[in-house]
């Protein structure tokens, strides 16, 4: 690993500083941004990841969901992760991987061996979480703390009420079309459960979840079908539904820190954090909804 760290202007920073890095695994370069003290041993560690639909956004773009996460109480490493179509499944993933398992074994700055590692993202993000969560989960390593999913892309077959309801309205539903078509490549990438989470066929086992969308979100049912079917695989479960309007999930982009649902999101994962012990005590937990 090669680091090369930058501090980011005053001025770019919105409640949280962050600091620029590039981590090298192998011949790859990932850039990432940290937020929060890595001396603060105690603290749980998250391994962010953009939204994008596969093909776009930035450590920039990530910068609204890494803050409020840091806000409450974690170390945030957000990762710059490789984009579609050059780098069609399952590279990011697989890349992620490697990064989060050097975490893990404490060969980074930024987290030690017992660390608590959680996975967040939005959008494209969430699923590469909820990927990630899986691949660990069958690999059996490394352990993660939770994974954290708001308004996730994890069905491409894009046929759920709350899509059509968005195809049929302003927004459309084109790019994340566009970016499932780039991101897996080819159509027999669609039945594999890392990059479809949602069709996946056996979800026991997985990191506790967090899983938030919103009442306006056009990815919410999908979101919702994915928590449902965690909790029926015995995987401990937090859902929770925003009230609209909230633009989600372009809105967890935006450079605002004023969103009407910021600080209810800053509280969620705060809980989480608290409620959601280190991996090697796990225990059954209550499956928890705000539906």
């Amino acid at each position: 690993m090669r680091r090369k760290t930058e501090q980011l202007p005053a001025g770019q920073a919105e409640a949280v500083a962050c600091a620029k890095d590039v981590v090298r695994l192998g011949a790859t370069s990932m850039p990432v941004c940290i937020y929060g003290s890595p001396a603060e041993a105690e603290r749980p560690v998250v391994v962010h990841l953009h939204a994008g639909a596969f093909v776009g956004g930035s450590l920039e773009s990530g910068r609204p969901v890494s803050a409020l996460l840091a806000e409450a109480g974690a170390i945030v490493v957000s990762a710059d992760y490789p984009l579609a179509p050059r780098h069609p499944f399952p590279q990011a993933v697989e890349l992620l991987h490697r990064f989060i398992s050097l975490m893990h074994a404490g060969h980074t700055p930024w987290a030690q061996r017992r660390s608590r590692i959680f996975v967040a993202g939005e959008e494209a993000g969430g699923n590469l979480a909820a990927g990630l969560a899986l691949l660990t989960r069958d690999r059996h390593a490394p352990a993660l703390a939770g994974q954290i999913l708001l308004s996730p892309m994890l069905d491409p077959r894009l046929a759920t009420c709350s899509l059509r309801a968005a195809a049929a309205g302003p927004v459309g539903c084109c790019r994340w079309a566009d970016g499932w078509r780039d991101y897996l490549g080819s159509p027999a990438a669609a039945a594999h459960p890392y990059a479809a989470p949602l069709g996946s066929s056996r979800l026991t086992g997985v990191a506790p979840a967090l899983v938030v969308t919103a009442q306006d979100d056009p990815l919410r049912d999908e979101a919702l079908s994915y928590a449902r079917r965690l909790r029926e695989s015995g995987v401990a479960v937090e859902t929770h539904v925003l009230s609209a309007p909230t633009g989600w999930p372009c809105a967890l982009t935006r450079k605002s820190s004023n969103e009407s649902w910021s600080a209810n999101l800053r509280a969620r994962f705060s809980t989480f954090f608290a409620n959601t012990p280190d991996p090697l005590l796990r225990s059954p937990a209550l499956h928890l909804s705000s539906i």
